[in-house]
């Protein structure tokens, strides 16, 4: 890591900046499955215990943002992407976001474990270890199987959720955790497509870095092939049902048109029309994501109805 402290000197910092210290964007996502896990989970769960859980659960993402933000401030400041986030941008001192991010770490795991139970509190621990340790610190700049390895970061708020309502793992849980373990790479990988120079000159071994944009879209489209079953196959457990396999087919089937288009796309092709397939691929996949999700609380609400499930 190189020297974080010339980002001490701030200037006046706004409210607006600690907000984004905690990566509302990606939030936002982490809330999403994760209320999907509680909310789909077979048992009932007291309204107040289910605000309370996605409440410190979206605490212990913006947690993992600002301590990924003190880390990667170095790198962020070279890429055009993340030059503008608060600390690399002189709004917010370093150790303000260290100090903010352990501090919601710490109240997050332990009021999640009040308000609901501590295995979900110690799944959320290690959740935000993960992302800041393994990921952030370790393999984010020692391998292009960063994106790979570390996409489990992200695919547990969902599991986190399902903990939350019922006090224990199941297949459908990890499932839902598969979901977006396999979406990880594909996504990132097409961001990096067209961010260009970026993460080279960060010193961040991405895989458009170390193996080539060429080597990149076929892996793009090998992930794309191995997420789709993955997908698919959640319809045929307590989780799924028609609805969500009649959306998961379409969303697949066009997520892997997508991966074959950027597969066999010649550079100076992708370059004259400035990357437009990839960045359509990457587009779509968010609302992949969130369709997803979107279909199983679907599935979930329809069933005392008789509508959703098999």
């Amino acid at each position: 890591m190189s020297d974080i402290h010339a980002f001490e000197q701030p200037k006046e910092a706004g409210f607006g900046d600690f907000v984004q210290l905690l990566k509302p964007r990606v939030m936002s996502l982490v809330v999403f499955t994760a209320l999907v896990g509680l909310l789909v989970a077979p048992v009932s769960v007291n309204p107040v215990v289910a605000l309370a859980s996605i409440l410190f659960i979206a605490l212990g993402a913006g947690a993992s943002g600002a301590l990924n933000m003190w880390w990667d401030a170095d790198i962020d400041a070279v890429m055009k992407r993340t030059a503008k986030r608060p600390v690399p941008a002189g709004t917010v001192a370093a150790g303000e976001a260290l100090g903010l991010g352990m501090a919601l770490s710490g109240i997050s795991v332990v009021m999640l474990g009040l308000a609901s139970n501590w295995l979900a509190a110690g799944l959320l621990a290690f959740t935000i270890f993960f992302y800041v340790v393994v990921y952030s610190m370790w393999l984010k700049r020692l391998t292009p199987q960063n994106i790979v390895i570390g996409g489990a970061a992200g695919a547990f708020p969902p599991m986190v959720g399902w903990v939350a309502a019922t006090g224990s793992v199941s297949l459908e849980a990890v499932l839902m955790f598969a979901l977006i373990f396999m979406w990880t790479p594909p996504h990132f990988w097409a961001l990096a497509l067209f961010m260009k120079e970026d993460y080279s000159n960060a010193g961040v071994p991405m895989l458009t870095v170390t193996h080539g944009r060429k080597s990149t879209r076929k892996h793009i489209w090998v992930y794309t092939v191995l997420l789709a079953p993955v997908a698919v196959g959640a319809a045929f457990t307590g989780i799924g049902g028609p609805i969500y396999l009649a959306a998961s087919v379409l969303l697949n089937g066009w997520f892997l048109w997508g991966a074959w288009r950027i597969w066999h796309r010649d550079e100076a092709v992708a370059e004259a029309d400035k990357y437009a397939v990839e960045k359509s691929v990457f587009r779509f996949s968010l609302y992949y994501l969130f369709l997803h999700f979107g279909a199983i609380l679907a599935e979930a609400a329809l069933r005392p109805y008789g509508l959703g499930g098999w």
